[in-house]
């Protein structure tokens, strides 16, 4: 576990998925969920190669089948630590045999947490050092605590996206899949309320770029945290039927197979794709207060 810490927030990751642990502030209020497996064993886990389900956990390329399980592997790695200075530590990993026989291609992942200030920032980089151009998603799955929200309590809160007109939303309930339709979110001016019910269809996906913050609010809708991306898609969630005390804000280069899909790999919905030799940069960040 490496520490990083000023005079705001002192933040804790794992080498094990190069998982993001903790986030304290100053008075040592805990803000990222301490992983209950009564709820959901995970705090914020890197989604790599593909962001939510595939269809039937198979893909293909060049029509050859290949499976790989929800979110993908990325998540279950040990990554080596790489650096670390006061305010800034990496990680890293690579491919194996072991994960051609999931995802044939070679690649090379780091992951950078940097604080400033009242914020965490989570940086991504993918390098493609296969022979052939290489193709894949990324996302990340904070979970946060449910401000005014007591463990054993119905669990409710609000949400301030940066969109205060009409938004749309996709739903991902067949088979871990995305169904066809687009919905409205009703939201109001930008605010969100939700609660268990909010979540019977699995996460709130927005995507298209239709938001590029989402704030949680406490009671007298001052933030509590704020997450802030240029990721094309967002998805909201919490696990239904648990009224669990936290709710997941995740920033998503990619997103779930349509049902019954069975095209190529690369031809996937928000697919990223490298030549030989090159790189993906992207990054979100955590602010607290």
């Amino acid at each position: 576990m490496e520490e990083l810490k000023n005079e705001q927030l002192v933040i804790k990751i794992a080498e094990m998925g190069a998982e993001l642990q903790s986030i304290k502030d100053a008075q040592g209020r805990e803000y990222l969920w301490q992983a209950d497996a009564k709820y959901w064993p995970r705090h914020s886990p890197l989604l790599f190669p593909i962001v939510c389900g595939l269809w039937e956990d198979k893909y293909h390329i060049d029509g050859y089948a290949f499976g790989m399980l929800r979110h993908g592997f990325a998540r279950d790695t040990e990554f080596t630590l790489i650096s670390k200075t006061d305010n800034k530590v990496t990680f890293a990993i690579h491919d194996t045999p072991e994960t051609h026989r999931n995802y044939p291609f070679r690649f090379n992942l780091a992951v950078t947490y940097r604080l400033e200030e009242n914020k965490i920032h989570v940086i991504w980089h993918v390098e493609n050092t296969d022979n052939n151009e290489i193709h894949f998603q990324i996302g990340g799955h904070p979970a946060f605590y449910l401000p005014d929200v007591v463990e054993g309590e119905p669990m409710h809160g609000v949400i301030k996206f940066d969109n205060e007109g009409e938004i749309e939303r996709l739903k991902g309930n067949v088979g871990g899949c995305i169904r066809p339709g687009r919905f409205r979110l009703d939201t109001d001016n930008g605010y969100w309320t939700f609660n268990e019910k909010s979540f019977e269809e699995d996460a709130v996906i927005i995507d298209k770029g239709q938001v590029r913050e989402v704030a949680l609010l406490d009671k007298e809708r001052k933030p509590v945290v704020t997450v802030n991306f240029k990721s094309p898609a967002v998805g909201i969630w919490s696990p239904f039927g648990k009224n669990a005390p936290f709710v997941c804000i995740e920033p998503w280069y990619g997103i779930h197979d349509k049902v019954e899909y069975n095209g190529e790999f690369k031809d996937k919905y928000l697919m990223n794709h490298l030549q030989p030799g090159a790189s993906f940069m992207a990054q979100y960040s955590i602010k607290i207060g």
